[in-house]
């Protein structure tokens, strides 16, 4: 964590000890403890907790970062209760309102302290042991979410066969370090929506700028959970959300030209519009493939990274073109042998006599080759010469007539790097000005002319300020991922893909219990 950082963070837990010190002083005095007392940070504690009788060492609990923040609370909780406050809502405003609430207590004429043995005496009824109870599991859950690990819920074959739909995951936050929420008032437990509704989990009220504790980088390969970079903006109807994404639909709609676009869906009554925060746009999963400063090229659907060609993920699939000999494939061998069921049309089609169109992992592809009733085998690709570049339904990123790039022939693109300097040209203009423009929060535009201005003055470079990445499916050919929406800023990293703690079809799928996602 950056020294700024964690002095923001001490700051912010001395603040809750000493706002309350006025009212703290004249509490003490009424116990027979010098006021001055009450205006020493984390002292004053102390002595509450000398005049509780509780263990002192909570104390020392307050100076571990955030969980420090909680634990005073219960500091001040435990100190109402030696005047004879049992009640929850005067609890809660111990708690939460503390500034004003014990300058409040102090001026109550009936106060009377009754000590440690009169809280002792006190039996709280049973539905409050219950309340007490659930605040406590929601706190701890709440931190153990937002800064060691997640659980996560797989909705797609994006990253099949590496993850199936419904393998249930843990997502290490402490992997690439915990980020604090950008929106801290949100329902706990819930991401972007109300279950069962399209209203908001949280408020914007209070905003916080983008800070990630002891924060260290993905690496290449790694399995990454992330906010979707394209998701700030979506259209709040089931079907659309990020699985159809509000910028493809101002491209469509505006037949290429986004200003028209955006137009038509403001004026549709069926498309309402959902605004979201980074950290609260829907969480994908991909698999890194490059990371800042990386070049990265896809040539016949390999991935280059620096001109070195990756390795496939072990259980990655692409799709294949597969020629038989005459011979029919038996479906059992083939879902046995080759984990292919011809059954299913997302696995495979058939586009001629004696030709298949199937999905294969590396090792099935490798083995099914050498099968004797196996004519010929070869990557079924987007060729450059079946695109024709100038339709406005261009989906590949960077949605112009600049870059000839298809999904299996791609690039080469420079992944931008924290305080590496671009120069700007008409050619990169499109590739990084979403980056430039939305994830760095600048003016930035080009002339006609070709000039470029940046917040009001004209530049010819740009010097980033974020790490970025690239993200692929495994599914190679059954993935929304990078080549589709372009750079995943640093910002809306979540974590990194742990370990399936449980998965399910139709009964658990006992042999991906526990297993460490690679």
């Amino acid at each position: 964590m950056p020294l700024q950082q964690l002095l923001i963070v001490y700051l912010i837990g001395t603040l809750l000890v000493f706002l309350p010190s006025y009212g703290l002083a004249r509490l003490f005095t009424k116990v027979g403890m010098p006021a001055w007392k009450a205006y020493v940070p984390f002292y004053n504690t102390w002595v509450m907790q000398e005049i509780t009788k509780r263990p002192r060492h909570w104390v020392f609990w307050q100076f571990i970062p955030v969980v420090g923040w909680f634990i005073t609370p219960g500091i001040f909780i435990e100190f109402a209760k030696v005047f004879g406050v049992f009640s929850l809502r005067q609890h809660t405003l111990a708690a939460l309102l503390a500034f004003f609430y014990f300058p409040w207590l102090a001026g109550q004429k009936d106060l009377k302290f009754i000590g440690p043995e009169g809280v002792k005496k006190h039996k709280k009824p049973g539905w409050r042991e219950w309340v007490d109870a659930a605040i406590f599991a929601v706190v701890a859950a709440t931190l153990i979410r937002t800064f060691i690990f997640e659980a996560y819920t797989i909705p797609s074959g994006s990253m099949e066969r590496t993850l199936l739909i419904n393998d249930f995951l843990f997502v290490s936050k402490l992997s690439y370090g915990p980020r604090i929420p950008n929106t801290p008032l949100s329902v706990p437990f819930v991401h972007n929506y109300l279950p069962g509704s399209s209203w908001k989990s949280y408020s914007e009220a209070i905003k916080l700028p983008y800070i990630r504790w002891f924060a260290t980088s993905p690496k290449r390969g790694d399995v990454v959970v992330f906010n979707f970079p394209a998701g700030d903006t979506v259209i709040n109807r089931d079907g659309y959300q990020s699985a159809n994404p509000y910028y493809d639909l101002c491209r469509r709609y505006g037949n290429g030209n986004m200003a028209e676009g955006r137009k038509f869906i403001f004026n549709s009554d069926t498309l309402p519009l959902a605004i979201h925060p980074a950290d609260k746009s829907d969480n994908y999963i991909k698999r890194c493939v490059a990371v800042a400063g990386d070049t990265l090229e896809i040539k016949g659907g390999e991935v280059y990274t620096n001109g070195v060609k990756n390795k496939f993920p072990p259980h990655s699939l692409m799709t294949y073109i597969v020629e038989t000999n005459g011979q029919s494939l038996d479906q059992d061998l083939m879902k046995s042998e080759y984990g292919i069921n011809m059954d299913d049309p997302a696995e495979v089609n058939f586009p001629g006599v004696n030709l298949y169109s199937m999905q294969l992992t590396a090792e099935a592809a490798e083995k099914l080759r050498t099968a004797p009733m196996i004519k010929s085998m070869k990557l079924e690709l987007q060729e450059k010469e079946s695109v024709d570049f100038n339709k406005w339904y261009q989906q590949i990123f960077p949605y112009d007539t600049l870059h000839k790039w298809t999904l299996d022939y791609y690039g080469p693109v420079w992944i931008p790097k924290k305080g590496a300097t671009l120069p700007l040209t008409r050619e990169n203009y499109s590739v990084y000005e979403r980056a430039i423009r939305k994830y760095e929060k600048n003016d930035f535009s080009m002339t006609p002319d070709g000039k470029f201005l940046l917040n009001g003055k004209e530049v010819t470079t740009y010097t980033f300020k974020m790490d970025y990445y690239w993200m692929m499916g495994d599914n190679r050919h059954g993935s929304q991922d990078s080549r589709y929406w372009g750079f995943v800023p640093e910002d809306r990293i979540v974590g990194k893909a742990w370990m399936i703690w449980f998965s399910w079809e139709g009964g658990p799928r006992w042999s991906r219990l526990f297993k460490i996602v690679k």
